[in-house]
């Protein structure tokens, strides 16, 4: 393993663990500079430094104390006592975040983050559609201990069976049990019902903001799922739906039982997309989103897709699991991968 960065996240913690995270880690992401670089044939972005696993743990229990201290926190946010019950919220990773990085280069990513748990997309050499090399890339994580759990997201601009048949086979293959589908046609909803029963694998919609002509908001899924087999529902995008005017805690209460997948950015305007930052960093609410998750007993996962720095992402990375791992450390949980 090359140099490790012992300073950069642990010092952020300690010089200002006692305010809000999203403080906190602004010093992090400074002592993290130029790590993202293409060598000089253009190949995939190389990280010239690596984050020890041991600071990235202290680093996201010290933050917890910012994430519930300070006495501009509301009180909502206050700690509550510790009560070493794991949480019921399971943290991923969506691997578009790593799209400009190899395969390779991701697993060792996420070995530094300590996730385990992947949301797969056909980005890079991540998980190809190709049956050899969607086989050799299954060998590949399952080598490392690495889970999928969600592919996606997966477009379906075809209402036709030979276009829908090849992306279940594709998900079949890998074992996935969540398609993760971007701007289906909501004409072809009926079709991918007949794949989602014969297939037994669950389909979830994903929103994408005020441009989806079909599903801006988890609302517009909704609508048109509602009379479909209950295995199709949503992958909720919160900062999406949150560009789209959505209450982003009352999508998941009535999305329900049909939520089957989260992806979670932060943003610093609720009407500039190109506003994305850290989680944490923003506004969104994701203590109530927790909360809201956490009342209906959703079993799936919260998958990080940080869309921005996309040949420097690990800065932004490991200060949104930071965040999240803070807060529910704040919340008397003890977290999970």
């Amino acid at each position: 393993m090359g140099p490790r960065l012992r300073v950069g996240i642990r010092a952020a913690c300690v010089r200002r663990g006692l305010l809000a995270v999203g403080r906190a880690r602004g010093a992090a992401g400074a002592n993290v500079s130029k790590i993202g670089n293409r060598d000089d044939q253009g190949a995939a972005p190389v990280m010239k430094n690596e984050i020890s696993r041991r600071t990235f743990v202290q680093a996201g229990a010290l933050m917890a104390a910012g994430c519930v201290a300070g006495s501009a926190a509301p009180a909502a946010a206050e700690a509550v006592p510790e009560t070493g019950r794991p949480s019921p919220i399971r943290l991923g990773l969506a691997s578009y975040t790593f799209r400009n990085f190899t395969r390779a280069q991701l697993i060792d990513f996420m070995k530094q983050l300590e996730v385990s748990d992947l949301n797969a997309k056909d980005a890079k050499d991540h998980l190809p559609m190709d049956p050899s090399l969607e086989a050799q890339a299954l060998a590949d994580y399952a080598a490392a201990g690495i889970k999928l759990h969600a592919a996606g997201a997966i477009y379906f601009p075809k209402d036709e069976d030979d276009d829908i048949r090849a992306k279940f086979e594709y998900c079949k293959r890998a074992n996935i049990p969540v398609i993760v589908a971007g701007d289906p046609v909501p004409g072809s909803l009926p079709r991918i019902e007949k794949f989602v029963r014969e297939y037994g694998i669950r389909v979830a919609i994903h929103n994408h903001g005020p441009e989806d002509k079909y599903f801006p908001s988890p609302f517009d899924v909704l609508k048109a799922v509602k009379d479909l087999d209950p295995r199709i529902g949503c992958c909720i995008d919160v900062g999406h739906a949150a560009r789209a005017g959505t209450n982003l805690a009352e999508a998941v209460h009535a999305a329900g039982p049909r939520l089957f997948n989260l992806h979670v950015k932060d943003l610093t305007s609720f009407t500039n997309k190109e506003s994305q930052v850290a989680v944490g960093d923003g506004i969104l609410p994701f203590r109530e989103i927790f909360q809201a998750l956490i009342a209906i007993r959703y079993p799936g996962f919260v998958d990080l897709e940080y869309e921005v720095h996309p040949d420097n992402p690990m800065p932004g990375v490991i200060a949104s699991y930071a965040y999240m791992r803070g807060l529910l450390t704040g919340m008397g949980y003890l977290w999970r991968t």
